[in-house]
């Protein structure tokens, strides 16, 4: 069937801390496949179990965080034998647990920073990043750097509902590889005007320069990219997903992580990618959404 052809319930909003920015990518999506003629239904998500409106072809995921990326709803939609976008329930769960994830990637030989679950008895010395283990848009991100930064990171660490990790940091350029079927897309550069890539810098216009493509030569961003695109196999990823990685001043590439649900608001990476390679945001979604529908009758789904 022809994304043109299809029914698309686009799904949003959901119940994790990202909720606003979903509602926003979601809005995005809906705009831009209603632009190209496709029939959209929108579906805020507001708790689990969701039910997905009745003649509906094809969920279009714009989820971010619990019940969304962790493979939950995944799993959901598949025991319905319902299409959706993005990769499957178990590869979307692994993605979803960085130090999983980090495990994963590791033995497939890709370069990672040494990680730890974290404990109150950890004794590293700075720098390094304290984070959770399964979160997303940087809440809860704290970059050590200092014994004072340790003791601040320790006392809000303590709080957080979920396990927390500390992780070696890696110094460098801040980068992203949007990845779409078996390509990668242009890579980008980050960089914040001030302090790290956090929430605020995220999401505030203008308060994160984006060089997209990120100057680079060509034999460097091949490599990035491919380190990129072997990250999202070793995990099993399918149709889509943002690999954000560092770029030391040795040349040394660090995988940060592996996001199977990319943003797609205006400021989002993955449509600044898209854009750089020529694919406007209506024909992203549309290749999305045949690519999925493809996933699906190759039996990702019972």
């Amino acid at each position: 069937m022809k994304p043109e052809k299809m029914k698309v319930a686009v799904l949003a909003g959901g119940i994790s801390r990202e909720r606003e920015v979903s509602l926003r990518s979601g809005a995005a999506v809906v705009k831009s496949l209603r632009s190209v003629g496709v029939k959209v239904l929108e579906v805020d998500v507001k708790e689990r179990g969701v039910k997905v409106p009745q003649g509906t072809d094809i969920c279009f995921l714009c989820l971010h965080g619990t019940y969304g990326e962790d493979g939950t709803l995944q799993q959901e939609l598949e025991e319905a034998e319902m299409a959706f976008t993005g990769s499957g329930s178990v590869a979307s769960a692994l993605a979803f647990d960085k130090l999983k994830a980090k495990e994963a990637m590791v033995a497939a030989g890709i370069p990672m920073a040494e990680s730890m679950e974290w404990s109150k008895e950890n004794d590293w010395q700075p720098p390094y990043v304290c984070k959770p283990v399964a979160d997303g848009s940087s809440f809860g991100v704290h970059l050590v750097r200092s014994e004072k930064d340790a003791a601040a990171a320790r006392k809000e660490a303590a709080k957080w509902k979920g396990a927390m990790m500390i992780e070696r940091l890696a110094e460098g350029a801040e980068m992203t590889v949007g990845i779409l079927g078996e390509d990668a897309l242009p890579v980008v550069e980050i960089r914040p005007g001030k302090g790290f890539y956090d929430t605020k810098n995220k999401y505030t216009a203008g308060a994160t320069q984006y060089l997209c493509p990120a100057p680079l030569g060509k034999e460097q961003a091949e490599v990035l990219k491919k380190i990129a695109l072997d990250a999202h196999r070793a995990l099993g990823c399918e149709v889509l997903s943002r690999v954000d990685l560092i770029l030391g001043v040795d040349g040394k590439v660090t995988v940060l992580e592996v996001n199977t649900l990319p943003g797609m608001t205006d400021l989002s990476l993955f449509p600044k990618a898209g854009r750089a390679a020529g694919i406007d945001t209506a024909s992203l979604c549309l290749k999305i959404l045949q690519l999925s529908w493809n996933r699906t009758k190759k039996g990702a789904i019972p």
